[in-house]
């Protein structure tokens, strides 16, 4: 998509070329480039749109359910409603609502409402498109490793044998990966070194 735009004063056209999911590129005189982030919560904003000339129900649904959390985020954080978040905010929050509905799904199929556990599962694939790919076990496992020897825990079984050490670990190695891994598998595979 390349659109143009006139600049106030002086200056030649703006020209933005949309070079990604996140990423804008915008060049001044056709001549220096210069790449733009786009802010998740602002690129989610404008799916609304999308969403409603798509007439997406589900889409819709769940863009509008983001930009409300979104906004009770921002006003839990002491500030204006209309504020954007920064990508991490706004991953937490996105992050938070897929638990909620992985949770959903959990609960409607035990219960037998295969009706609504489908709802939420059409909802969280749709949530799933803006998280980032989570590591595996195999992936996981060399980080632990490597933050049990940081934190001197002896060789042999690692010698971590209260669940004070199993939670100093996984605190340390959730830090490492940051959003790159789910807190689940990092207990698993702390369970699995220190058994």
């Amino acid at each position: 998509m390349l659109e143009k735009a006139r600049v106030a004063g002086n200056k030649p056209c703006l020209l933005t070329v949309d070079i990604g999911k996140f990423a804008t590129k915008v060049c001044f005189r056709r001549r220096s480039c210069v790449r733009i982030a786009v802010m998740l919560h602002e690129k989610i904003k404008g799916e609304l749109k999308e969403a409603m000339k798509e007439k997406n129900a589900v889409k819709l649904s769940v863009v509008r359910n983001l930009l409300a959390a979104f906004t009770n985020e921002a006003v839990t954080r002491g500030h204006k409603p209309d504020q954007l978040l920064t990508d991490e905010e706004a991953l937490a929050v996105i992050k938070r609502l897929a638990k909620q509905r992985q949770d959903s799904i959990r609960q409607f199929t035990a219960g037998g409402r295969g009706d609504l556990a489908e709802a939420e599962q059409a909802e969280f694939a749709y949530l799933e498109t803006y998280l980032p790919t989570m590591m595996g076990p195999e992936e996981i496992k060399p980080v632990v490793e490597k933050v049990i020897a940081a934190l001197g825990l002896p060789a042999g079984r690692h010698g971590a044998t209260t669940k004070a050490d199993a939670g100093k670990v996984i605190g340390a190695a959730m830090k490492e990966l940051k959003n790159r891994a789910d807190g689940a598998a990092v207990k698993a595979v702390v369970d699995e070194l220190l058994k």
